[in-house]
């Protein structure tokens, strides 16, 4: 098997010097990721419902986030502890950007881990792609924290779309957050 690349950054805040990581997600940490793909706290700006059985999440992993471009687990000292990618966009007119998402343990939130671990994937995209010039993220109105970490990880807010998306049974607006390559 190919040795996969992993990333590395000490965190800030109040994570006592522990190191943030990003690789790819395996079959492996499958009992990692149920420890925050089960938690509704985690699940509630997401498009996806809490997730109930291990077999679930072994799908997931194997069908989806394996098979993904760029899907990585956000790692402290090397155990998961979130997720995130960036897709990439199949059509010509759409190559020169990316949309990103990432989610996070609620045990994890307020540390700085996810916008030092945006910030390191947005680095890392941006070098193995020179086609992408722009990575976005669109943030729920009410997620005022998702919001904080993409500010932190230098991305700007641009705008509001109203009545954007239906998630979970509710229309939603949202706010559209990016980043370019020479920011």
């Amino acid at each position: 098997m190919e040795e996969q690349k992993q990333k590395t950054a000490p965190t800030s805040g109040g994570s006592g010097g522990s190191k943030i990581s990003l690789r790819p997600l395996q079959l492996s940490d499958v009992d990692d990721f149920m420890v925050w793909a089960t938690d509704p706290e985690v699940a509630r700006f997401c498009r996806w419902e809490p997730y109930t059985s291990r077999d679930d999440g072994l799908a997931y992993i194997a069908g989806t986030a394996l098979p993904h471009p760029y899907f990585r687990a956000i790692c402290l000292d090397g155990r998961p502890v979130g997720c995130l990618s960036v897709t990439r966009n199949e059509d010509r007119m759409e190559a020169c950007r990316g949309e990103l998402s990432y989610a996070l343990g609620s045990g994890y939130w307020g540390r700085g881990i996810a916008a030092e671990a945006v910030r390191m994937a947005v680095a890392e995209v941006f070098g193995e792609r020179p086609e992408l010039e722009r990575v976005e993220a669109i943030v729920y109105a009410e997620n005022k924290a998702s919001q904080r970490v993409l500010e932190k990880a230098g991305f700007t807010r641009e705008g509001l779309l109203r009545k954007y998306v239906v998630i979970k049974g509710r229309t939603r607006d949202a706010f559209m957050f990016s980043r370019l390559s020479t920011d």
